[in-house]
């Protein structure tokens, strides 16, 4: 079994996009291949077949390589609830919430369920890929370190260090992070990637000979910024930007609010990329834009983040639109902000009591201690379409407003729909994934003439299939060979 693990010179520099690359051109080569991250913070997450919750990164990477999602591929998940707090979450299941200190002193528990989940898989797979997290010369998380190199250590694995061009000042990037690693760490690092290169490679090369000679180890490629890319992002929401193939004013508008702790945006990635609709992502304290349909996001902390949305007018805005015939929907905390009360007795997402909601269902939602976490399918309610997708929440809905559900998921009635049809929510992850569950909402949501289905789930696929062409051309596979393959 082969193991080798890529850490960036910084957050962002291509470590999630490059291990899926890596993985898709194992897949396609016939190795038995597996993605691994050790510790992952982030608030886009996905539910695995044996029914927990890891980063959605490595569910897209388990697709780059064929497989179903694991809990073993992501054994601490870290979703931050607040500014120094997280709700800490081993191989799938939630333990507990702690704030910054309190999970330093917790890394050796968690140290013990990365390893564990390491060996799993070490005995399935001929390869694994392992992603790090951030940067390996942070300094102040050095000690008892989990993600990086502490991790590299002790499974005895090579590194490749990928850093990003496009953003500047990559040979200081690469050479600095050299510097802050110790000698042993630095000996375990056998290569370079560079990412996102725009321009003639010629006039790159002199400094590629300089960063090999100065530090005696390999420029292993330069990948090219790959315009119109489209993998799902680990954490960070995406800029957006129109859609190509039609006028903006013949487009469904639809907008999201970015709230401080949102959850799961990868939900909205289908309608960012339909070429029938116009998705804005809209900051909270910005000028609220005119649209057809307003989806509230999940949220890790939903009552503050209602708190904020009222507090920079958007529940004002939202009454007017809904006035004015638009459509509103909820997907998760959203969904819970649209009833009546939402309640937290155990301090579960901050501080414990009551809030109000918008009311503009008829429910309320108390947050327990147990996590739901399903796979599931169904109908939507209202539409002759198959949906699939997954829940993940720690709220309990109850109120008159469920009994007009949304959706019927494993037989079962799911999410509210307004008896004026403008108002629906649901715990629904994937909502718009499926071509026929997506071209459903829209023209529930006022789109006049639907052209034809949009097919996400092909261009994820395809997305997978482009970034692995370009992997396997502008990467040296002579020697990335002695570390991935016994080829």
């Amino acid at each position: 079994m082969k193991t080798l693990m890529i850490q960036g010179t910084t957050s962002d520099a291509g470590k999630s996009t490059l291990v899926a690359g890596l993985c898709r051109v194992l897949y396609r080569k016939g190795v038995k291949v597996a993605p691994f991250k050790p510790q992952n913070m982030a608030l886009n997450s996905a539910v695995t077949v044996d029914g927990g919750e890891i980063g959605r990164a490595q569910a897209v990477q388990a697709q780059a390589c064929g497989l179903m999602p694991h809990t073993d591929m992501n054994p601490v998940l870290l979703k931050p609830n607040s500014d120094t707090g997280c709700q800490v979450i081993i191989q799938g299941k939630v333990v507990c919430n702690l704030e910054a200190t309190g999970y330093h002193a917790y890394k050796p528990t968690a140290m013990r369920a990365v390893l564990d989940s390491y060996a799993r898989l070490s005995k399935q797979y001929e390869a694994i890929v392992v992603e790090g997290a951030g940067s390996p010369a942070e300094i102040n998380l050095r000690e008892g370190d989990i993600a990086n190199m502490g991790f590299a250590e002790a499974v005895d694995c090579p590194v490749i260090l990928i850093a990003d061009i496009d953003r500047g000042g990559v040979f200081a990037h690469i050479v600095g992070t050299l510097a802050l690693l110790s000698e042993s760490e630095r000996a375990r690092i056998v290569g370079f990637v560079i990412n996102r290169f725009r321009g003639d490679i010629a006039l790159l090369q002199s400094g590629l000979d300089w960063l090999e000679a100065e530090t005696s180890k390999l420029v292993i490629g330069v990948i090219p910024y790959l315009h119109d890319l489209h993998i799902e992002a680990e954490d960070a929401v995406p800029n957006t930007a129109s859609s190509q193939g039609q006028s903006v004013e013949s487009k469904l508008r639809i907008i999201v609010p970015i709230l401080p702790h949102i959850s799961n945006h990868t939900d909205f990635d289908a309608l960012r990329l339909h070429p029938q609709v116009d998705f804005q992502f809209v900051k909270i304290n910005q000028t609220i834009p005119a649209a057809d349909l307003i989806i509230l996001p999940g949220s890790k902390n939903v009552r503050g983040d209602l708190e904020y949305l009222r507090a920079n007018g958007w529940e004002q805005a939202i009454t007017k639109h809904l006035r004015y015939g638009g459509k509103v929907l909820g997907i998760c905390g959203g969904f819970q902000m649209l009833g009546a009360h939402m309640h937290d007795p155990n301090a579960i997402e901050g501080t414990a009591g009551s809030s109000a909601g918008l009311s503009w269902l008829e429910m309320e939602t108390t947050l327990t201690p147990e996590k739901q976490l399903a796979q599931v399918s169904g109908k939507l309610s209202f539409a002759d379409a198959n949906v699939t997708g997954y829940e993940i929440h720690m709220g309990v809905s109850t109120g008159a407003a469920l009994n007009h559900p949304a959706l019927i998921l494993n037989g079962q009635p799911e999410g509210a729909i307004s008896p004026d049809n403008q108002i629906a929510g649901t715990y629904l992850h994937g909502l718009f994934d499926h071509a026929e569950s997506c071209a459903a909402w829209l023209v529930w949501a006022g789109l006049a003439n639907m052209e034809s289905q949009f097919d996400y789930e092909q261009l994820r696929e395809a997305g997978l299939e482009r970034l692995a062409d370009c992997i396997e051309q502008h990467l040296d596979w002579r020697k990335l060979n002695a570390y991935l393959s016994d080829e």
